[in-house]
């Protein structure tokens, strides 16, 4: 099906973007083959490191004329192999493209390349008095390519939105060679089809991102946060849609299981004020121009928390006191995984059912013999599942398990949700799509792959080919 990178190729990629640019060691291609997904590991033919969008276009089309595949990779930061290189083939590497082009204060907009970091982002921008809200746990390392290519979301999406409420233009390199915008630099656009959000999310199977337009809002000046804690997984799920009936919305609200928390204050030996037994906790940011107000709005909450029988509820006193809380609550899917071997799904759900979810999620855990640690986005319905093989044979890990997960994600489907939030399809969930998905997606989707990619080179072997 496809062929693999030789001299002729290696070299005419040496031409288009400098010889000290592709990689072609054995040693030093082996990072390129992994990410954040599991224990996954893949070879990689060779890897190309391009500084330009022109230069990407070019590796593309080289790629495209000799059907050799290619897998657009940023910090490597993925939790679903979505940028692994499954076949052996091109590996390109976008850190080189990190330049914030442009940052317009009339418009409130930047232009940036997509092997930035969203923090070193987020840091520019905020100097100016400005906000770009989407901060994944990995924000300090993932670059805003990855954020686009898996519409990520992040801690603020309740109030804010995810990645693509912020995106107005792309520039795409297509594997054809040509380069194109999706779109404008306007709030409002409504001429044809919209194919920059087709980009986002489309996890590196249409294009190459090579310049993103983003949308900025103003910076809040103040914010203020709370830890709540309650005995069961149920009545912390009912305290989000509580809280969100009062009329206010908070700029983040968070749900860690109580063992999550333990494992992630103990790995970061970050103090946490850990409440007797507290099964669940819910960590409850709220943020505006107007500090009595907010005051006032953490006061109108509290009725809403105790009608769920919340145990206790702190106010973090301190910037440094609200680093330390925010610094375990990131932490969280980072040291969970070190505790065991893993699995983790990205479930969501419309946030009402976010309680028959974490219910149902204990109860398939308690039939399959596993151990699952639940956190995640409450505010937006988003649900992450670790789970862990601690003690259960392979058979069970590879046999019995998959059965579970598909249990889960059948629950999802019936919750009015479906199998990812904002980590993306990828490889792993690649045999759980037909939960969600008819063979009508399927030939629609493929439609689409088809018109962008007809030889197939972008990504292949993850959930969709062409």
């Amino acid at each position: 099906m496809f062929q693999k990178p030789d001299t002729n190729l290696t070299n005419a990629l040496r031409a288009a973007c400098g010889a000290e640019n592709v990689i072609t060691d054995a040693e030093t291609l082996k990072p390129l083959g992994r990410d954040y997904t599991e224990d996954l590991q893949y070879e990689p033919a060779l890897a190309v490191l391009p500084a330009t969008a022109e230069e990407v276009a070019a590796v593309l089309k080289l790629c495209n004329d000799a059907r050799i595949p290619v897998y657009a990779r940023g910090a490597g930061t993925g939790l679903s192999a979505g940028s692994l290189p499954v076949y052996p083939g091109v590996v390109l590497v976008t850190s080189r493209l990190n330049r914030v082009l442009n940052l317009d204060m009339e418009n409130f907009q930047a232009t940036v390349e997509p092997g930035v970091i969203n923090q070193v982002f987020r840091d520019q921008v905020e100097a100016l008095g400005l906000y770009y809200p989407p901060d994944p746990a990995s924000r300090g390392s993932c670059f805003l390519g990855g954020n686009i290519a898996h519409g990520s979301g992040g801690p603020r999406a309740v109030k804010y939105g995810t990645t693509r409420d912020y995106v107005l233009n792309l520039q795409v390199a297509l594997p054809t060679g040509e380069l194109i915008w999706t779109g404008a630099n306007t709030v409002k656009n409504s001429t044809g089809f919209n194919l920059t959000q087709l980009m986002v999310g489309s996890e590196g199977l249409l294009g190459v991102v090579t310049k993103i337009v983003f949308r900025l809002v103003s910076k809040p000046q103040y914010d203020l946060l709370m830890l709540a804690s309650f005995s069961g997984a149920g009545e912390a799920a009912k305290a989000v849609n509580e809280i969100l009936l009062t009329g206010i919305v908070p700029s983040a609200l968070e749900l860690m299981e109580s063992r999550g928390v333990e494992l992630s204050a103990n790995a970061t030996q970050t103090p946490f004020p850990f409440q007797e037994g507290a099964a669940y906790y819910l960590l409850i940011e709220l943020d505006g121009n107007d500090q009595e107000q907010l005051y006032r709005d953490a006061e109108t909450l509290f009725p809403a928390l105790e009608k769920c029988r919340v145990m206790d509820v702190l106010q973090a006193d301190t910037a440094d006191q609200k680093a330390k809380w925010w610094k375990v609550r990131r932490s969280i899917g980072e040291t969970v995984k070190s505790a065991s071997i893993y699995k983790e799904e990205d479930t969501v759900v419309p946030r009402a059912a976010l309680p028959a979810l974490l219910t149902g999620v204990k109860e398939i855990g308690n039939r399959y013999g596993f151990e699952s640690v639940c956190y995640g986005h409450a505010g937006d319905g988003n649900l992450h599942v670790n789970i862990l093989k601690n003690q259960m044979t392979d058979e069970q890990w590879n046999v019995e398990l998959p059965r579970g997960i598909r249990e889960i994600f059948e629950l999802c489907r019936e919750l009015g949700g479906t199998i990812s939030g904002e980590h993306g399809i990828g490889l792993v969930q690649k045999q759980y799509l037909d939960v969600v998905f008819d063979p009508i997606h399927f030939q629609l989707m493929r439609g689409i792959k088809q018109v962008f990619d007809p030889n197939g080179i972008l990504n292949p072997g993850k959930w969709l080919e062409a």
